[in-house]
């Protein structure tokens, strides 16, 4: 069983992974309406990481006979200026998830619940790799700049490290 305020404190983060979901969905939408289709599946392959990562909060709090408490998610932005902005913004949500993270870790260890603490080792690691995998983004848009070329051979370079696309076509 887990303490009354570290169930409250993993379905607030239950809560956030679901917003951070819906953030890069968002994202990508974006980069659908600017047919920058690299960029738009790089973001949805993220908002499915994000769909994951929601979930191991959801089976955690559950596998502790914790209670999920599902609640409603904020309206994400729709629009940015550039891609750089939007990456800018992808990178600022990751660095305030680390934030929220510790601040978990924090708890688990002032309660001395260790399940807890372990658990959260994986997204402790997670989130440096997080950060450093949009922070490298921005640093190839920030050498790009606005020339056009250049962005749309960055368009195709994310478009190669995302998983294809359903091959499938209908009947």
């Amino acid at each position: 069983m887990i303490s009354k305020k570290m169930q409250q404190a993993l379905n607030d983060q239950l809560n956030a992974e679901l917003y951070a979901y819906y953030t890069y969905l968002s994202m990508s939408a974006y980069f659908e309406d600017h047919n920058l289709r690299g960029f738009a599946a790089w973001m949805r392959t993220h908002s499915d990481e994000e769909m994951v990562h929601a979930m191991k909060f959801y089976d955690f709090i559950n596998e502790r006979r914790g209670r999920v408490q599902l609640r409603a998610i904020e309206a994400p932005k729709t629009d940015w200026q550039s891609a750089l902005e939007a990456f800018e913004d992808a990178l600022k949500h990751e660095q305030h998830v680390t934030a929220l993270i510790n601040k978990l870790v924090d708890l688990s260890t002032e309660e001395s619940d260790y399940a807890t603490h372990s658990f959260l080792q994986w997204f402790v690691d997670e989130q440096v790799e997080e950060e450093a995998v949009v922070d490298d983004v921005i640093q190839d848009l920030k050498r790009v700049g606005d020339f056009g070329p250049g962005l749309f051979l960055l368009d195709r370079e994310l478009s190669a490290t995302t998983p294809a696309a359903d091959s499938e076509t209908p009947a």
